[in-house]
């Protein structure tokens, strides 16, 4: 099943919701700010975008620098807990096909997965 990472508040994150629906395509609409993902799920995520933890990272978000995610040394398993522990620190929207996704930005690559 096809997913996309959302937050209805982001205008990227709406736009890309639109595109996929403009071309009929079925997925679960995940909000990860309500339901965050696991350091598991953040870490197959990496690896079905094909990018390291920190890739994925929100850097002008408050807890970027809170946990200590612009030192560094930091490692892949310390971004991932930060991530878990505050998933507004995930770049978004991310749409997952199968065993590949990519980071909606602009909304428009998530064509790339269609």
């Amino acid at each position: 099943m096809n997913k996309l990472l959302h937050n209805p508040r982001c205008s990227k994150s709406r736009q890309a919701k639109e595109l996929l629906e403009e071309a009929g395509v079925s997925f679960e609409e995940v909000q990860y700010l309500k339901e965050p993902l696991t350091v598991d799920e953040l870490r197959r995520l990496t690896q079905q975008l094909g990018i390291s933890p920190i890739e994925m990272v929100r850097t002008k978000e408050e807890p970027f620098k809170k946990h200590g995610l612009d030192k560094e040394g930091v490692t892949d398993e310390q971004v991932l807990a930060a991530i878990a522990a505050d998933p507004i620190l995930l770049e978004r929207p991310i749409f997952i096909k199968g065993d590949k996704a990519v980071i909606g930005r602009p909304p428009e690559r998530v064509n790339e997965l269609l």
